[in-house]
């Protein structure tokens, strides 16, 4: 099996090698591809107008000068040859994804870009807390993503479906097991605004996030849900966003 590796968070990231461990307990065929920045909340953005600058890191081990998306693309069309790749893993992010991050997680659209090209692709994303920041608990991930990809590949993903895999911030011995979630939905005040000045006072401003608004309780069989408790979260997610049900009253709308 030949597994193709990425991430969002650069090629010098810490999670990037613990998805390589994860890579390698399932083949010896294993290839990385990443971007050469932080490519955190790019989404699923496409380099069209700058080019891509390529440098090989090491034996299977490439940096790209663009997003989550390019280096797919490159992995799966330039660089591994011929022999597409069987597999596409994107992570191991640090920090969850779940809930509206699927929209910006450029982890996400590692393994979505995977999906469109017909590959089993998988987002892996390693939860911390505010004690864990500087030292998520990665072997959390090591211990059971493993396992879920043998089990879920054995099985098969659907064509146009990815898998997003979140362990929680917790010891693997602490862990109570594995939910099978859907996407849940944050608190709309969840995003802020952060104003400062820089040194010569202007004004310049961060994207923050307001910890109140990330506590609330989660609906029940929900991504968020599953993290609280201390379940692995696995949410197969469709490429296909159409909204069939509003489709149908869409139809008598516009007749």
């Amino acid at each position: 099996m030949r597994i193709l590796c990425t991430n969002d968070d650069g090629i010098h990231a810490p999670g990037l090698k613990v998805v390589e461990e994860i890579a390698r307990a399932l083949s010896d065929d294993v290839w990385v591809v990443a971007p050469e920045l932080d490519q955190s909340g790019v989404s699923h953005s496409l380099s069209l107008n700058d080019p891509l600058r390529l440098r090989e890191v090491g034996p299977r081990h490439f940096a790209v000068r663009g997003t989550p998306t390019d280096c797919v693309i490159m992995g799966a069309r330039h660089i591994l040859g011929a022999k597409l790749p069987d597999v596409v893993l994107s992570g191991v992010n640090k920090g969850r994804n779940v809930a509206e991050d699927v929209v910006y997680s450029g982890t996400i659209a590692g393994a979505l870009e995977g999906t469109i090209l017909g590959l089993p692709s998988f987002a892996l994303s390693q939860e911390f807390s505010v004690e864990t920041r500087e030292r998520p608990p990665w072997d959390t991930a090591r211990k059971f993503g493993p396992d879920i990809l043998r089990k879920v590949i054995a099985a098969g993903v659907p064509k146009d479906t990815v898998i997003n895999i979140n362990f929680p911030s917790c010891a693997p011995e602490d862990v109570l097991g594995i939910r099978v979630t859907r996407q849940g939905k944050r608190n709309l005040g969840f995003l802020r605004i952060d104003e400062r000045r820089d040194g010569r006072g202007n004004p310049y401003f961060w994207i923050g996030f307001e910890r109140t608004a990330m506590m609330d309780t989660p609906a029940d069989g929900t991504d968020l849900a599953a993290l609280r408790e201390r379940y692995v979260s696995v949410t197969p997610l469709r490429l296909d966003r159409t909204d069939e049900a509003f489709s149908e009253e869409l139809s008598l709308t516009l007749k």
